[in-house]
Protein backbone atom coordinates (compact mmCIF):
# COMPACT_ATOMS: atom_id res chain seq x y z
CA UNK A 1 0.00 0.00 0.00
CA UNK A 2 1.37 3.34 -1.10
CA UNK A 3 0.88 5.17 2.23
CA UNK A 4 2.19 2.50 4.58
CA UNK A 5 3.82 4.06 7.66
CA UNK A 6 2.64 7.56 6.71
CA UNK A 7 0.81 9.73 9.23
CA UNK A 8 -2.01 11.87 7.87
CA UNK A 9 -4.19 14.54 9.48
CA UNK A 10 -7.62 15.15 7.91
CA UNK A 11 -9.79 18.09 8.96
CA UNK A 12 -13.55 17.95 8.68
CA UNK A 13 -13.20 14.18 8.98
CA UNK A 14 -16.44 13.37 10.77
CA UNK A 15 -18.68 13.08 7.73
CA UNK A 16 -18.99 13.40 3.98
CA UNK A 17 -15.87 13.93 1.91
CA UNK A 18 -13.58 14.16 4.94
CA UNK A 19 -14.76 10.81 6.26
CA UNK A 20 -14.30 9.18 2.85
CA UNK A 21 -10.80 10.62 2.55
CA UNK A 22 -9.79 9.41 6.00
CA UNK A 23 -11.06 5.89 5.33
CA UNK A 24 -9.43 5.70 1.90
CA UNK A 25 -6.05 6.83 3.20
CA UNK A 26 -6.28 4.30 6.01
CA UNK A 27 -7.05 1.57 3.47
CA UNK A 28 -3.94 2.72 1.59
CA UNK A 29 -1.87 2.09 4.72
CA UNK A 30 -1.80 5.41 6.57
CA UNK A 31 -2.38 6.08 10.24
CA UNK A 32 -4.89 8.90 10.50
CA UNK A 33 -5.63 11.79 12.84
CA UNK A 34 -9.26 12.85 12.56
CA UNK A 35 -10.04 16.50 13.29
CA UNK A 36 -13.50 18.05 13.44
CA UNK A 37 -15.38 20.67 15.40
CA UNK A 38 -17.79 17.95 16.61
CA UNK A 39 -16.52 14.88 18.48
CA UNK A 40 -19.26 12.38 17.62
CA UNK A 41 -18.51 11.75 13.97
CA UNK A 42 -14.75 11.42 14.28
CA UNK A 43 -15.05 8.89 17.09
CA UNK A 44 -17.10 6.62 14.83
CA UNK A 45 -14.69 7.07 11.91
CA UNK A 46 -11.76 6.27 14.20
CA UNK A 47 -13.37 2.93 15.07
CA UNK A 48 -13.75 2.12 11.38
CA UNK A 49 -10.08 2.90 10.78
CA UNK A 50 -8.95 0.75 13.68
CA UNK A 51 -11.05 -2.09 12.29
CA UNK A 52 -8.91 -1.81 9.15
CA UNK A 53 -5.81 -2.44 11.24
CA UNK A 54 -4.53 1.13 11.18
CA UNK A 55 -3.99 3.58 14.03
CA UNK A 56 -6.38 6.47 14.51
CA UNK A 57 -6.62 9.38 16.90
CA UNK A 58 -9.20 12.16 17.24
CA UNK A 59 -8.92 15.84 18.07
CA UNK A 60 -11.71 18.37 18.41
CA UNK A 61 -10.76 21.71 16.88
CA UNK A 62 -12.24 24.74 15.15
CA UNK A 63 -10.03 25.24 12.09
CA UNK A 64 -10.74 28.97 12.06
CA UNK A 65 -8.60 29.22 15.23
CA UNK A 66 -4.88 29.17 14.46
CA UNK A 67 -3.84 27.85 17.87
CA UNK A 68 -6.28 24.95 17.64
CA UNK A 69 -4.95 23.87 14.25
CA UNK A 70 -1.36 23.94 15.54
CA UNK A 71 -2.49 21.94 18.58
CA UNK A 72 -4.09 19.36 16.29
CA UNK A 73 -0.83 18.88 14.39
CA UNK A 74 1.13 18.55 17.64
CA UNK A 75 -1.41 16.01 18.89
CA UNK A 76 -1.04 14.01 15.67
CA UNK A 77 2.73 13.74 15.97
CA UNK A 78 2.55 12.88 19.65
CA UNK A 79 -0.17 10.22 19.38
CA UNK A 80 0.78 8.61 16.07
CA UNK A 81 4.55 8.96 16.25
CA UNK A 82 5.09 11.19 13.26
CA UNK A 83 3.59 13.58 10.73
CA UNK A 84 3.72 13.45 6.93
CA UNK A 85 0.57 14.79 5.28
CA UNK A 86 -2.26 17.20 6.03
CA UNK A 87 -5.57 17.30 4.19
CA UNK A 88 -7.18 20.69 4.85
CA UNK A 89 -10.67 19.46 4.00
CA UNK A 90 -12.91 21.31 6.47
CA UNK A 91 -15.21 23.88 4.93
CA UNK A 92 -18.73 25.26 4.83
CA UNK A 93 -21.04 26.48 2.08
CA UNK A 94 -23.04 29.67 1.82
CA UNK A 95 -25.92 30.47 -0.51
CA UNK A 96 -26.71 34.18 -0.68
CA UNK A 97 -26.97 36.98 -3.18
CA UNK A 98 -23.92 39.22 -3.27
CA UNK A 99 -26.31 42.12 -2.71
CA UNK A 100 -27.68 40.62 0.50
CA UNK A 101 -24.79 38.84 2.23
CA UNK A 102 -23.92 40.25 5.65
CA UNK A 103 -20.53 41.08 7.15
CA UNK A 104 -21.02 38.36 9.74
CA UNK A 105 -21.71 35.74 7.05
CA UNK A 106 -18.65 36.78 5.06
CA UNK A 107 -16.42 36.72 8.13
CA UNK A 108 -17.58 33.24 9.13
CA UNK A 109 -17.03 31.55 5.76
CA UNK A 110 -13.70 33.30 5.24
CA UNK A 111 -12.55 32.21 8.70
CA UNK A 112 -13.27 28.55 8.02
CA UNK A 113 -12.66 28.11 4.28
CA UNK A 114 -9.67 30.43 3.85
CA UNK A 115 -8.11 31.03 7.26
CA UNK A 116 -8.57 27.36 8.17
CA UNK A 117 -6.56 26.32 5.12
CA UNK A 118 -3.90 28.95 5.83
CA UNK A 119 -3.48 27.80 9.44
CA UNK A 120 -3.25 24.19 8.21
CA UNK A 121 -0.54 25.14 5.73
CA UNK A 122 1.36 26.98 8.45
CA UNK A 123 1.08 24.25 11.05
CA UNK A 124 1.97 21.42 8.68
CA UNK A 125 4.91 23.25 7.11
CA UNK A 126 6.40 24.25 10.45
CA UNK A 127 6.04 20.71 11.79
CA UNK A 128 7.61 19.15 8.69
CA UNK A 129 10.49 21.64 8.81
CA UNK A 130 11.05 20.88 12.49
CA UNK A 131 11.12 17.17 11.69
CA UNK A 132 13.47 17.87 8.75
CA UNK A 133 11.42 15.75 6.38
CA UNK A 134 9.48 16.24 3.14
CA UNK A 135 5.71 16.07 3.16
CA UNK A 136 2.46 16.93 1.46
CA UNK A 137 -0.16 19.60 2.02
CA UNK A 138 -3.49 18.99 0.29
CA UNK A 139 -6.24 21.62 0.31
CA UNK A 140 -9.97 21.55 -0.47
CA UNK A 141 -10.97 23.88 -3.27
CA UNK A 142 -13.96 23.33 -5.58
CA UNK A 143 -15.35 23.77 -9.07
CA UNK A 144 -16.38 27.08 -7.50
CA UNK A 145 -12.67 27.86 -7.27
CA UNK A 146 -12.55 27.83 -11.07
CA UNK A 147 -15.97 29.35 -11.87
CA UNK A 148 -17.88 31.89 -9.82
CA UNK A 149 -21.45 30.64 -9.39
CA UNK A 150 -24.53 32.84 -8.96
CA UNK A 151 -25.79 32.86 -5.35
CA UNK A 152 -22.52 31.17 -4.36
CA UNK A 153 -20.39 34.24 -4.94
CA UNK A 154 -18.74 34.55 -1.54
CA UNK A 155 -18.30 30.78 -1.29
CA UNK A 156 -16.68 30.85 -4.75
CA UNK A 157 -14.34 33.63 -3.63
CA UNK A 158 -13.12 31.48 -0.74
CA UNK A 159 -12.35 28.60 -3.07
CA UNK A 160 -10.50 30.88 -5.51
CA UNK A 161 -8.50 32.01 -2.47
CA UNK A 162 -7.59 28.40 -1.66
CA UNK A 163 -6.14 28.02 -5.16
CA UNK A 164 -4.05 31.17 -4.61
CA UNK A 165 -2.79 29.94 -1.24
CA UNK A 166 -1.97 26.58 -2.81
CA UNK A 167 0.11 28.15 -5.57
CA UNK A 168 1.94 30.55 -3.25
CA UNK A 169 2.67 27.88 -0.64
CA UNK A 170 3.94 25.50 -3.31
CA UNK A 171 6.48 28.11 -4.39
CA UNK A 172 7.52 28.98 -0.85
CA UNK A 173 7.88 25.39 0.37
CA UNK A 174 9.35 23.58 -2.64
CA UNK A 175 12.92 23.96 -1.42
CA UNK A 176 11.93 22.10 1.77
CA UNK A 177 10.60 19.15 -0.21
CA UNK A 178 6.99 19.98 0.70
CA UNK A 179 4.43 19.81 -2.09
CA UNK A 180 1.15 21.70 -1.96
CA UNK A 181 -1.84 20.81 -4.13
CA UNK A 182 -5.62 21.14 -4.01
CA UNK A 183 -8.59 19.12 -5.19
CA UNK A 184 -11.67 20.65 -6.77
CA UNK A 185 -14.81 18.50 -6.45
CA UNK A 186 -18.10 19.20 -8.19
CA UNK A 187 -21.62 18.19 -7.17
CA UNK A 188 -21.11 15.68 -4.39
CA UNK A 189 -24.04 13.87 -2.81
CA UNK A 190 -23.43 15.04 0.76
CA UNK A 191 -25.28 17.05 3.41
CA UNK A 192 -23.58 20.20 2.09
CA UNK A 193 -25.41 19.85 -1.22
CA UNK A 194 -28.68 19.15 0.58
CA UNK A 195 -28.22 22.50 2.32
CA UNK A 196 -27.24 24.28 -0.91
CA UNK A 197 -30.30 22.91 -2.71
CA UNK A 198 -32.63 23.95 0.12
CA UNK A 199 -31.22 27.47 0.25
CA UNK A 200 -31.45 27.79 -3.54
CA UNK A 201 -35.11 26.77 -3.28
CA UNK A 202 -35.70 29.35 -0.56
CA UNK A 203 -34.15 32.16 -2.59
CA UNK A 204 -35.30 31.34 -6.12
CA UNK A 205 -38.61 29.64 -5.47
CA UNK A 206 -37.50 26.54 -7.33
CA UNK A 207 -38.83 23.22 -6.01
CA UNK A 208 -36.61 21.44 -3.50
CA UNK A 209 -34.33 19.14 -5.48
CA UNK A 210 -34.50 21.17 -8.69
CA UNK A 211 -31.15 22.91 -8.32
CA UNK A 212 -29.36 19.67 -7.47
CA UNK A 213 -31.03 17.96 -10.44
CA UNK A 214 -30.06 20.79 -12.80
CA UNK A 215 -26.39 20.60 -11.88
CA UNK A 216 -26.27 16.80 -11.98
CA UNK A 217 -27.83 16.81 -15.45
CA UNK A 218 -24.92 18.95 -16.61
CA UNK A 219 -22.29 16.36 -15.59
CA UNK A 220 -20.81 14.58 -18.61
CA UNK A 221 -20.48 11.26 -16.80
CA UNK A 222 -24.18 11.32 -16.02
CA UNK A 223 -24.26 11.02 -12.25
CA UNK A 224 -23.58 12.93 -9.07
CA UNK A 225 -20.18 12.57 -7.48
CA UNK A 226 -19.65 10.39 -4.42
CA UNK A 227 -17.32 11.21 -1.53
CA UNK A 228 -15.34 8.13 -2.56
CA UNK A 229 -14.73 9.65 -6.01
CA UNK A 230 -13.04 12.58 -4.31
CA UNK A 231 -11.17 10.37 -1.86
CA UNK A 232 -9.62 8.36 -4.69
CA UNK A 233 -8.09 11.50 -6.16
CA UNK A 234 -6.87 12.72 -2.77
CA UNK A 235 -5.22 9.32 -2.34
CA UNK A 236 -3.30 9.97 -5.54
CA UNK A 237 -2.21 13.42 -4.31
CA UNK A 238 -1.09 11.92 -1.00
CA UNK A 239 0.83 9.07 -2.58
CA UNK A 240 4.25 8.79 -4.23
CA UNK A 241 2.89 9.00 -7.78
CA UNK A 242 2.19 12.71 -7.15
CA UNK A 243 5.67 13.50 -5.79
CA UNK A 244 6.51 15.66 -8.83
CA UNK A 245 3.25 17.63 -8.71
CA UNK A 246 2.92 20.90 -6.80
CA UNK A 247 0.92 24.12 -6.93
CA UNK A 248 -1.95 22.52 -8.84
CA UNK A 249 -5.73 22.52 -8.25
CA UNK A 250 -7.21 19.95 -10.63
CA UNK A 251 -10.91 19.48 -11.19
CA UNK A 252 -12.41 16.15 -10.17
CA UNK A 253 -16.06 16.69 -11.11
CA UNK A 254 -17.17 14.11 -13.69
CA UNK A 255 -17.06 16.67 -16.50
CA UNK A 256 -18.93 19.80 -15.40
CA UNK A 257 -16.37 22.62 -15.45
CA UNK A 258 -13.59 22.46 -18.03
CA UNK A 259 -10.17 24.11 -17.82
Amino acid sequence: MSLTNKVVLVTGAGQGIGKAIALRLAKDGADVALVDVKPEGIQAVAEEIRALGRKATTFVADVSKQDQVFAAVDHTERELGGFDIIVNNAGISQVASLLEVTPQEVERIQAINVHGVLWGIQAAAKKLKALKKPGKIINASSIAGHDGFALLGVYSSTKFAVRALTQAAAKELASDGITVNAYCPGVVGTDMWVDIDQRMADITGAPVGATYKKYVEGIALGRAQTPEDVAGFVSYLAGPDADYMTGQSPLIDGGLVYR
